[in-house]
């Protein structure tokens, strides 16, 4: 994603090579922020994902089981309801392939 424009129109080569050197003679720390890489495998990764799925549905019947009587039979019940009849065991059984990946 590119970087938000500082003013209306884009600097040239020569403003911005003149922000640099003001920047690094003013002597302001520069901050870069990196985002952390997703080291895990794709074997780890879907194992990880399974596992959220199986607890979503304890959550949402949480949700449900709180809803007050006047919202039982509402469509966000309904679509509770079904988020909580979901059967994942399928799923959980289904072990990827080694070898796809740094496995």
């Amino acid at each position: 994603m590119p970087r938000k424009s500082i003013g209306e129109t884009a600097m040239t080569d020569a403003e911005r090579q003149a922000r640099y050197r003001a920047t690094r003679a003013a002597g302001t720390p520069i901050i870069r922020v990196h985002r952390a890489l997703d080291h895990r495998g794709p074997a780890r990764r879907w194992t990880d994902h399974v596992a959220g799925l199986v607890e979503e549905p304890i959550e949402y019947a949480t949700w449900l089981d709180s809803l007050p009587d006047n919202r039982r039979d509402s469509p966000l019940a309904e679509a509770l309801q079904a988020i909580c009849d979901l059967d994942l065991t399928e799923r959980q059984a289904i072990i990827p392939p080694r070898g796809c990946g740094r496995n």
